[in-house]
């Protein structure tokens, strides 16, 4: 059998094979965030066939104050339920299962689209975009692991599978864990464990509230591939304090470089983060980037690169590359 083809296993999830959607942002959404008929076309034809074993839901709001953009998904309060189980049922539908991954925006957040003020660990402008953030307190550190929480029960709500934590491309946790972006002295700056304390606290608190039993995620900017930024190093240290915290899968990506690497057009690009990482924690790593050819996905997963592909662009360009990667396999 082919690699890509193998059920993965664990005593949370089965999934049919290792092909995955990772969460990408569509703006198809209503304004308020609210799931609209377009989004769930949308995810309709993704998932058509259940080809792709997992479909990440893109990062969806926990509060206003973390909304990214104009058109984003929102998982911030209780009203939302009954649409995003419409999103879940037509997945499950087409034969596939569907964890969310929830998010708040933090120093890449803007006024302009949230309407409240702009916060983050440090008040450090982000190197990417947003205003210039106020530093938050820890009362307010602690509101937002609580507004975590209160998202991760709604996405359990909704019939998804699973949840997934967004620490990845600049966001909110992200400048937490990046040494760029946070400058504190408190007991969530300095070393790699104090800057993911409330990493830990959130994934606590979430599991506490969905049970043993729901899976979580967690996606990583593993590096910022800049100077004076997270590094491999301390992703391995953090991985590692995750799988103790209760995160069931590691989902690999950057930090401030984002979603790509300038220069770099390899398939699986991010494959050194994920094959480091691997070495230290046994839960599933899922890698995506740059990834177009089935082969170079059975390649990743023979040589140990990775548990789980993720394939983005080219399934949002073309909603039957995973039914001819499967069907190529066979």
């Amino acid at each position: 059998m082919s690699y890509l083809l193998k059920p993965l296993e664990t005593d949370k999830l089965a999934l049919k094979n290792r092909l995955i959607m990772p969460p990408m942002a569509t703006s198809k959404s209503r304004e308020d965030g609210k799931v609209s008929e377009d989004i769930l076309k949308y995810y309709d034809e993704k998932s058509k066939g259940g080809y792709i074993s997992l479909i990440i839901i893109e990062h969806s709001f926990i509060a206003q104050a973390g909304k990214a953009s104009k058109k984003q998904l929102s998982i911030s309060d209780d009203g939302l339920v009954e649409g995003l189980k419409r999103l879940s049922e037509i997945i499950h539908r087409n034969g596939s299962k569907t964890i969310m991954q929830i998010n708040h925006a933090g120093s890449a957040a803007s006024r302009s689209i949230t309407g409240a003020e702009v916060v983050g660990p440090s008040a450090v402008a982000n190197p990417i975009k947003g205003d210039m953030p106020k530093e938050l307190t820890c009362m307010e550190i602690e509101n937002i692991v609580k507004q975590f929480e209160e998202a991760a029960i709604r996405v359990k709500r909704a019939g998804f599978d699973g949840v997934e934590i967004h620490s990845a491309h600049g966001y909110f946790l992200n400048q937490f864990f990046s040494p760029l972006t946070n400058k504190r002295t408190d007991e969530y700056g300095g070393n790699v464990k104090a800057r993911i304390k409330i990493h830990l606290d959130i994934i606590r608190a979430i599991r506490e509230s969905v049970g043993d039993d729901f899976p979580i995620f967690l996606r990583l900017g593993a590096s910022d591939y800049m100077p004076g930024g997270s590094t491999v190093e301390d992703s391995k240290i953090a991985a590692l304090e995750f799988e103790k915290a209760g995160v069931d899968v590691l989902d690999i990506s950057g930090g401030f470089c984002r979603y790509t690497l300038p220069g770099n057009t390899s398939q699986g690009y991010f494959s050194p983060l994920t094959e480091e990482i691997k070495k230290v924690i046994s839960i599933p790593v899922i890698l995506t980037g740059g990834i177009t050819e089935v082969q170079a996905a059975e390649t990743l997963l023979s040589e140990n690169k990775a548990d789980l592909i993720g394939v983005g662009r080219a399934v949002y360009r073309d909603s039957s590359w995973a039914k001819k990667a499967v069907e190529s396999l066979e």
